[in-house]
């Protein structure tokens, strides 16, 4: 992948976010200073509604800790997967198969914007394959609860990044495609910073956000837009097309840049 352009996959994760605090926000809060997880799956995020200015500042910053080691863990899981598709030439020697991934990153867009809209389960299913990786994270997390202070909140992101995700592995597979650990990196670099304004209000608001992504309106209207990525992305695997304004919106780039 030459010419990278990082805008739709920050994009990506702007309207993902969605699914995001939709499927997170019934546990946000659930983490506490006095508290512990109430579920199998927690969202170590918590609230910033304490009165006192000493408390609001400090749990922003385990907020914000908390999120960059999210963001530090898409980021590593990007290198891995770009140089190990970059360290095998595979990519680079093979043209109709680099072809074939961003067919299949593409129709992952469009499977998660049916997610989204909530037209589709399918990517539920990746997210149980996942499991795996779950059952051996999750031991980790329990020392680092509850999440009071900002090493602990750093941590905790940082496991939470290896959660399973099935809107995670959709930009993942974009990523590989690279071909470079460096660009890699910088696509779920671009993504994970999509979704901090959600996850950081989220943070910050707790139920108010939650209750506003739950909207069907709000979430058809972010779906329809992932789904238009992955379609037009489709389009111009299978067609070529080469309008520079196409750069904008589709993670499959101009034909022959990839070859």
């Amino acid at each position: 992948m030459t010419g990278l352009n990082l805008l739709p996959f920050f994009m990506i994760g702007l309207l993902g976010a969605v699914h995001c605090v939709g499927m997170c926000g019934g546990i946000v809060g659930a983490m506490s200073l006095a508290g512990a997880p109430r579920r199998s799956f927690p969202v170590p995020v918590v609230t910033a509604a304490a009165s006192a200015p000493g408390m609001v500042l400090d749990n922003t910053l385990r907020i914000l800790a908390y999120n960059t080691g999210r963001i530090a863990s898409y980021m590593t899981a990007g290198a891995i997967a770009g140089g190990v598709a970059g360290g095998a030439h595979a990519l680079a020697d093979m043209a109709s198969l680099q072809i074939a991934g961003y067919w299949l990153a593409n129709l992952m867009l469009v499977a998660l914007g049916l997610t989204l809209m909530g037209a589709w389960r399918g990517l539920a299913r990746l997210e149980q394959a996942g499991q795996v990786i779950w059952r051996r994270v999750q031991p980790l997390m329990k020392p680092l609860l509850p999440m009071d202070s900002v090493p602990k909140a750093l941590a905790l992101g940082a496991l939470w990044g290896w959660v399973p995700c099935g809107m995670v592995y959709s930009v993942l597979l974009a990523a590989m495609l690279t071909g470079s650990p460096w660009s890699g990196a910088a696509v779920m670099l671009a993504f994970g910073l999509g979704t901090l304004p959600a996850l950081l209000t989220m943070g910050m608001a707790g139920a108010r956000l939650t209750s506003w992504t739950r909207v069907r309106g709000v979430r058809v209207a972010a779906g329809i837009i992932v789904l238009a990525f992955g379609v037009l992305g489709l389009v111009r695997a299978g067609n070529g097309m080469a309008p520079g304004w196409l750069d904008t919106f589709c993670i499959t780039p101009p034909a022959g840049a990839h070859q």
